[in-house]
């Protein structure tokens, strides 16, 4: 589905970082008019403007969608200013960590607002966002915020905002763990006799050729492990330490996504 239908009313994107210029990229990609699309970022390079979308001027007056992606710590300087979007004919994205839809529900009372979790892969079109609605938001409302973020990778649906925290801490920070894993296996290898960088090779291909390869077969994780592991082979040794059910990578990572999890729920107050 493009988006050429938001074109009439356009679209407002308050913040463009990353994650606000991949969402921007990919919607441009699918049809939205770059004159439909007004952005607000005192930090912006004006050179967007050199791609045809209105740069830090006067904002449409009835978009059909704000897209609110400025960081957490910034949201309470941001939305007085954006009250007059709270009218309910304007949906209201926010891919903004922590800022439940009750604060967003006070700065706009009739307006149906979707929360958004996406991930850092999104820069490249290969994230995954989970999304959840406030009372207002009806299957339109969804159905144009699932549309909005499936054009930086692929969107689920979460049974209501009280997943949304253990969404943040498995999806919403799991690159960071993944980039550790290949950090740390990288640093494996070297000890273990390797150049560093054939070492970084190894690592960075192999986690991404596995990622492609569980995306690609209907088998079970598990079944793939088991595929590789060879009774009392290699893989089965080092399988042995990583399974530890003590000290193991399963454990670690419960507590691990617990954790972010947890400061998701503190950030959220």
């Amino acid at each position: 589905m493009d988006l050429s239908h938001l074109n009439d009313r356009g679209l407002l994107l308050v913040g463009c970082g990353k994650m606000g210029g991949a969402l921007l990229d990919g919607w441009l990609a699918r049809g939205l008019r770059p004159g439909a699309v007004h952005v607000v970022d005192p930090a912006l390079d004006p050179a967007l403007g050199d791609r045809g979308v209105a740069v830090n001027g006067p904002a449409p007056a009835d978009p059909a969608v704000l897209v609110l992606a400025v960081k957490p710590q910034v949201m309470d300087s941001v939305l007085p200013d954006l009250a007059a979007y709270g009218h309910g004919g304007t949906l209201i994205v926010s891919v903004a960590a922590g800022t439940t839809l009750a604060r967003l529900g006070r700065a706009f009372p009739d307006a149906p607002i979707v929360r958004a979790m996406p991930n850092t892969p999104a820069a490249i079109g290969q994230g995954i966002t989970a999304i959840t609605g406030n009372g207002k938001a009806d299957a339109e409302a969804l159905d144009l915020a699932q549309t909005l973020m499936e054009a930086v990778g692929h969107v689920v649906r979460l049974q209501g905002e009280h997943q949304i925290d253990a969404v943040t801490g498995l999806s919403g920070s799991g690159p960071a763990y993944v980039f550790h894993m290949i950090e740390a296996m990288t640093d494996a290898g070297e000890a273990a006799g390797l150049p560093r960088d054939l070492a970084l090779e190894l690592a960075r291909t192999t986690v991404a050729g596995a990622g492609a390869l569980a995306m690609a077969s209907d088998a079970a994780p598990s079944k793939l492990r088991e595929d590789v592991t060879s009774p009392n082979g290699t893989t089965a040794a080092g399988l042995a330490v990583l399974m530890d059910e003590a000290r193991g990578l399963r454990p670690l990572m419960r507590a691990t996504v617990a954790a972010a999890a947890a400061r998701g729920r503190e950030l959220a107050g």
